[in-house]
C-alpha cells in the first residue's frame, strides 16, 4: 500500500472514519528532518500494509487539521486508531521507534 497524500477536505475520510490505524506524516516541502523520516515512513507503510494505513499531510497547504492537532513542530507523526488520536511521535526518528510506537496500536 503506497503512502496518500490527505487534505484538510480529506482527513476526515481518510483518517477519523477509516477502519484501520491510521499513521500521519505532518510534514512541509521545507523541512529537512520531513525529507530524512520520509523514506521510513515509506518502507513502514510497505512492511504493515495489511495493518495501517499510512497518509501524509503537507502542513503548509493545509493548516486547518495542523492548527486543529497542535502542529508545532515538524514532523510531526499521529496515530489514530477508531478515529482517535492515540500516540504521538514528533521529530525524525529512527524506523525502530516508529514501529514499536505502531506495533502497540496493531491488533
Amino acid at each position: 500500500m503506497s503512502v496518500s497524500q490527505v487534505t484538510d477536505a480529506s482527513f476526515k475520510q481518510e483518517v477519523i472514519n477509516n477502519n484501520l490505524p491510521v499513521l500521519v506524516d505532518f510534514w512541509a516541502p521545507w523541512c529537512g528532518p520531513c525529507r530524512m523520516v520520509s523514506p521510513v515512513v515509506d518502507e513502514i507503510a510497505e512492511e504493515y500494509e495489511s495493518s495501517i494505513k499510512v497518509v501524509k499531510i503537507n502542513t503548509d497547504d493545509n493548516p486547518t487539521i495542523a492548527a486543529e492537532y497542535g502542529i508545532r513542530s515538524i514532523p510531526t507523526l499521529m496515530i489514530f486508531k477508531a478515529g482517535e488520536r492515540v500516540d504521538t511521535v514528533i521529530g525524525a526518528v529512527p524506523k525502530s521507534t516508529l514501529a514499536s510506537t505502531l506495533n502497540k496500536y496493531i491488533s
